[in-house]
């Protein structure tokens, strides 16, 4: 075992994750959420709570279906033919699976941060601008502020500040993950949904983004999918673990890296340290 997860384990333990799923504040919650594609069972009767202002981190092994969660909750999943979808998913009491109204007001509500970064082809500042615009902001002045503010929140102000106007292409890969970051912040989503947004960037700009991460729990909600044990055990407020489609084990860090309850889950963190 590593020192590690030795270090977690000596964490004291105070309560069980059934205690603590249901003191939960959710910002979402999901009932009997299942996805096919075809005769494929993607998602099986999944039912989760997100709390609010928290990261909470979907850990498990390839395929295991974390990506097409993060799909449901941003009904990314409609753009899809094959996929069937069934269940339901509540944001702040209001079903947005069972609906066909307000899709684009749906997916505002969600700050989408891909494995890759992909900036619009335009300059770093009109990059942000452009999601200020979505919500109705014609005024320089103030679109000048905003994108400084979001810029600000990424960790990013200082290093493009005299560069606005060059195109986003000119920016390292990590510098454009968190312009994406900021972009989407920009749209004032409630949700951040994060897909292995570190996998493909350098150590340091890794650890901006988990610092920044950090912060921004204190304004949004974050659900992030990460395949790194480590990283989980840094950055989360609550742990999903999944696996083959079907959520195995869910509660606080603590509790689910110190005791984990089922062999799934053992072995995933045997391996992974």
């Amino acid at each position: 075992m590593s020192i590690l997860l030795q270090e977690i384990r000596k964490q004291p333990i105070e309560t069980s994750s059934i205690t603590v799923t249901k003191n939960l504040t959710p910002v979402l919650r999901m009932e009997n959420l299942h996805v096919y594609a075809d005769h494929l069972h993607i998602l099986n009767d999944v039912n989760l709570l997100i709390p609010r202002n928290q990261i909470t981190v979907l850990l498990g092994p390839s395929g295991c279906g974390k990506t097409t969660l993060l799909k449901c909750i941003n009904k990314l999943t409609d753009l899809y033919k094959e996929l069937k979808v069934s269940g339901r998913i509540f944001i702040d009491d209001k079903d947005i699976l069972n609906t066909s109204k307000n899709v684009p007001d749906i997916r505002r509500k969600m700050g989408l941060l891909s494995q890759r970064p992909y900036p619009l082809p335009l300059s770093i500042f009109k990059n942000v601008a452009y999601g200020i615009k979505l919500k109705g902001v014609r005024d320089k002045k103030l679109l000048a502020f905003n994108v400084e503010k979001h810029l600000r929140e990424v960790g990013l102000w200082e290093e493009v500040k005299n560069r606005l106007n060059e195109p986003a292409s000119c920016l390292s890969i990590g510098q454009q993950q968190r312009l994406c970051l900021a972009r989407g912040l920009a749209v004032k989503p409630t949700i951040i949904l994060a897909d292995e947004p570190t996998s493909a960037l350098d150590p340091k700009s890794s650890n901006i983004i988990e610092r920044s991460f950090g912060e921004l729990k204190k304004n949004y909600t974050i659900i992030l999918v990460t395949h790194s044990l480590r990283q989980a055990m840094r950055m989360a407020d609550y742990v999903v673990f999944m696996s083959e489609g079907s959520i195995v084990e869910q509660g606080l860090p603590e509790i689910l890296f110190n005791r984990p309850e089922t062999a799934q889950l053992r072995d995933y963190l045997k391996e992974g340290c």
